[in-house]
């Protein structure tokens, strides 16, 4: 009973409400911008409707809802676009607890792999994200439900499970992890020739503009390529940092070293850094975005309320401290 007991009050330990509710909102917007994206370069007709209504390939019966809403007509596409907008928009807002991301789930699930030749992992981090946020809900603060039951937008105070925002924090570091053991190429890996990024930057798919400049700086491609691996594969150091600043107050050797070196934010600033220049040099939708959605978890819900604190002159809320894994 007592692992039972433990188990027990892990997954229902509470903490401030802030930092998931800022990830709820993120991932809101991410959902408006990957469909939204779709919708306004014409692009819909073209990459989500069967080729008998005018797309350019044949589609079949489509995902699960799509075919028993009867197939990938334009009747069927375009509800369920509209739908994830709305679910998109009530998330980000905050309204309906739970019903906007379930809505966007659901919708983003069947359109976004309606057709296999349109689309990419980043679909999947989206989907993922927006489950999470039906588990965890958010709309406990900065919300419109907080504004329409407690009549602020910020309840001082409020609280949320903690659990969610740590499964956040491990979907991104598995994402991480997993890509970077899947380079195993010489191309990638210390002791090959590293030059893996700068043939994917030479790539008229993939770049957004000429980089044959780069064969001037091929040593720092080489560099930025052997740094991204290995900042990938060790990325579950990311999440461990996070989970010792969690509990500040216990001790330990590799927690010291840890704060002292500051990992968590070596790894933020890194990450950081890394999808500035993909978002500036590289075309690979909206998995930059999306990516640093779930950054937002990362940083505890207090240090998110400290920093509100110190740009706004206001005093930081009172919420219930981070609930940290031990």
């Amino acid at each position: 009973m007592s692992a039972w007991r433990r188990w027990v009050d892990k997954v229902t330990a509470v903490e401030s409400a802030t930092a998931f509710a800022l990830f709820r909102i993120a991932i809101g917007l991410c959902t408006l911008l990957t469909v939204g994206s779709v919708v306004w370069r014409g692009l819909v007709p073209v990459l989500w409707i069967d080729r008998a209504f005018g797309g350019y390939r044949a589609l079949g019966q489509g995902p699960w809802l799509v075919h028993w809403l009867g197939g990938p007509d334009p009747r069927n596409i375009w509800l369920l676009t509209a739908t994830a907008l709305v679910g998109g928009v009530l998330t980000t807002i905050g309204l309906g607890g739970r019903v906007g991301p379930l809505l966007a789930l659901v919708s983003c699930v069947n359109v976004l792999s309606v057709n296999g030749h349109a689309g990419g992992s980043y679909d999947d981090l989206l989907t993922n994200g927006l489950w999470l946020v039906v588990l965890g809900s958010g709309t406990q603060t900065l919300s419109a439900d907080a504004r329409l039951t407690q009549g602020t937008w910020a309840p001082p105070g409020a609280t949320a499970l903690a659990f969610p925002r740590w499964l956040a924090g491990w979907q991104l570091v598995l994402m991480y992890c997993t890509t970077g053991l899947q380079k195993v190429s010489a191309y990638w890996v210390p002791g090959g020739d590293a030059s893996a990024l700068y043939y994917i930057l030479q790539q008229p798919e993939w770049h957004r503009r000429d980089m044959s400049f780069l064969a001037w700086v091929f040593p720092l491609t080489q560099v930025a390529t052997t740094v991204t691996w290995l900042w990938e594969v060790s990325s579950p150091l990311w999440l461990l940092a996070v989970w010792y600043a969690a509990d500040p107050g216990r001790d330990g050797r590799v927690r010291r070293a840890f704060a002292r070196a500051r990992v968590r934010w070596v790894y933020l600033g890194l990450g950081v850094m890394m999808h500035a220049v993909i978002w500036a040099t590289m075309e690979v939708g909206p998995f930059s975005p999306l990516s640093l959605a779930f950054y937002v978890v990362m940083v505890h819900p207090e240090e998110w309320e400290r920093l509100w604190a110190r740009l706004t002159g206001a005093s930081a809320p009172a919420g219930a401290p981070a609930a940290a894994p031990s």
